[in-house]
């Protein structure tokens, strides 16, 4: 199934600005299951400068300048990605004991798994606190399989966080998260991943989009879909393993990858710097995932 991702983000400012410089994430990558068919990024006014990079964790960015003085800026990333059919992991054929993939770390030569190693040290945003390793631990107790203990944790993040928008900040860390139980997919990506690295485990933070659908019998709404964020677990011999705690499930062939990295600071869809005089913008962002006609 191919999917067509149009992520539009609008800024208007109350007074000219000289310049603007910014970077993109909005781009998705080649990734397990998903082929990148088209990915074009729309800039008005017209950048002075752009140009398209891929980082150190092999995802595809672009950096742009607008030089020239604007009052309004837009970026618009329009995307076809061919997403294969995704199975959920077979979890009784994954028996292997979390303890044991902790001790490979340790002892393994393996290629992957020395790669993995980078994303089992703690980030600024999943900070491994008391807190947090006792959150974890109610789901890995001694001699449990991985993917087992992965998928109670993603069910328990499920279940104990609410979804609300505007109660927590990009600055929000595990701790604050579990104590105000309410926060977006960003939040909860965060709290898994600092839950996972705090046992020794790697853990990496994925940046997206999830096709969403609208209840029976009603139109789906135009720039209703939103950027999302899930995680991503180490299982040695069988690779990367993709987790949903916003949506309690294993990621499946309505997600699109754009990127990953340690935690949302590597891969935010969009970031930069203006030099302006004026003291307040407004931004609007919208999001449309659908089947490509």
């Amino acid at each position: 199934m191919a999917l067509r991702v149009v992520h539009r983000t609008e800024y208007s400012y109350e007074s000219a600005v000289s310049a603007s410089y910014g970077q993109i994430y909005q781009l998705p990558r080649a990734a397990d299951g998903q082929h990148v068919l088209e990915a074009r990024v729309d800039i008005e006014p017209t950048p002075d400068s752009y140009s398209e990079f891929v980082d150190y964790f092999g995802n595809h960015a672009a950096n742009f300048a607008v030089l020239t003085a604007h009052t309004s800026l837009s970026v618009t990333t329009t995307s076809v990605v061919d997403v294969s059919t995704r199975r959920p992991p077979d979890l009784g054929a994954a028996g292997i004991r979390w303890e044991d993939v902790v001790a490979a770390f340790a002892t393994s030569n393996d290629g992957a798994t020395l790669d993995a190693r980078q994303f089992a040290l703690a980030s600024k945003a999943a900070v491994v606190t008391d807190a947090v390793r006792q959150y974890a631990a109610v789901s890995f107790w001694a001699g449990r399989e991985l993917l087992h203990a992965v998928q109670d944790l993603n069910t328990r993040i499920y279940e104990d966080m609410t979804y609300k928008s505007g109660i927590t900040s990009l600055d929000t860390t595990p701790d604050e998260l579990l104590r105000v139980r309410k926060g977006v997919c960003q939040d909860f990506a965060h709290l898994e991943i600092a839950c996972l690295r705090s046992l020794g485990l790697a853990a990496r933070y994925v940046s997206g989009y999830l096709e969403t659908l609208p209840p029976p019998g009603r139109p789906k709404l135009q720039g209703a879909d939103a950027s999302h964020a899930w995680v991503s677990v180490f299982v040695p011999a069988t690779g990367w393993v993709d987790v949903d705690p916003t949506n309690n499930c294993f990621v499946g062939d309505r997600h699109v990858c754009t990127a990953w990295g340690r935690d949302y600071s590597d891969v935010s869809p969009v970031k930069g710097v203006i030099f302006t005089e004026a003291t307040s913008n407004t931004m609007r962002v919208s999001v449309d995932v659908g089947p490509d006609s």
